[in-house]
């Protein structure tokens, strides 16, 4: 029988995965054939497996997806101008490690935040850091935090993350002072992180959303010049899906 001192100090070290792989070990004969250091390899492999799936719990949680996405359930086609080897390209992640962008644009439903969603989960088991952000949601977070003094704190935060996916990106046309937020999180974020764009509005009309030119011009030059660009077309995704719409086809 395993000593109860033994399994204590595996709690206070918080070996979680190592505790149960040994009293797995304890409660089965098919490791008995096995060498010393091969059991204790496993413990440690247990460990290790449960402290990367936990790490990756966390990130997905603090990341605040819109959507549970997975690249496995992206559709490819040609139809919706999406390439399977351009995607797959990116989820290898090298775009974040060379601190690039990328630019999703589409209409309405054409599943651009679902798409940006899975890339970021992709980037979460590779171990970066990710944010999901609308972006109506962090103006109101910025006017909050800028109220009780934590708006560098704020800025702070969104610095650090090693991907921001920013949804709904000029839906409706900035101020000048969030136009000014908005460009305090790129200056920071300059060759250092990475973002993703998400937005029904094509590049070439950004500049227009953003009152003064020179502020939009130096959004633009720190997003655009750096990013790979993925521009969907297609039906709206949500209409393909639509359980009504499936009924009324079967009435045909």
């Amino acid at each position: 029988m395993l000593q109860e001192p033994l399994m204590q100090k595996l709690l206070q070290l918080k070996l979680h995965g190592m505790r149960h792989a040994l009293l797995e070990q304890a409660q089965s004969s098919q490791y008995g054939d096995l060498s010393f250091e091969e059991r204790l390899g496993l413990l440690i492999d247990r460990e290790c497996t449960r402290r990367e799936n936990a790490r990756l719990q966390r990130n997905v949680k603090a990341a605040d997806f819109q959507f549970n996405a997975c690249m496995e359930d992206v559709r490819f086609s040609a139809a919706r101008n999406l390439d399977r080897k351009s995607v797959l390209s990116l989820a290898e992640c090298d775009w974040i490690r060379n601190r690039l962008n990328i630019l999703v644009t589409g209409s309405t439903g054409s599943g651009k935040t679902y798409l940006a969603c899975a890339l970021g989960q992709v980037a979460c088991r590779q171990g970066f850091t990710v944010r999901y952000l609308r972006l109506s949601r962090l103006f109101t977070e910025f006017t909050l935090a800028q109220a009780d003094g934590s708006y560098p704190k704020l800025l702070d935060s969104l610095a650090k993350a090693n991907l921001l996916i920013f949804d709904d990106w000029l839906r409706d046309s900035l101020t000048t002072a969030q136009a000014r937020d908005i460009l305090e999180v790129l200056d920071d974020r300059y060759n250092k992180k990475s973002t993703i764009v998400v937005s029904q509005v094509k590049v070439e009309g950004w500049h227009e959303r953003i009152p003064d030119p020179t502020i939009a011009d130096a959004i633009l030059d720190r997003l655009v010049h750096n990013a790979h660009r993925l521009k969907l077309k297609g039906e709206s995704q949500r209409k393909l899906n639509s359980p009504i719409a499936q009924i009324d086809e079967d009435k045909v």
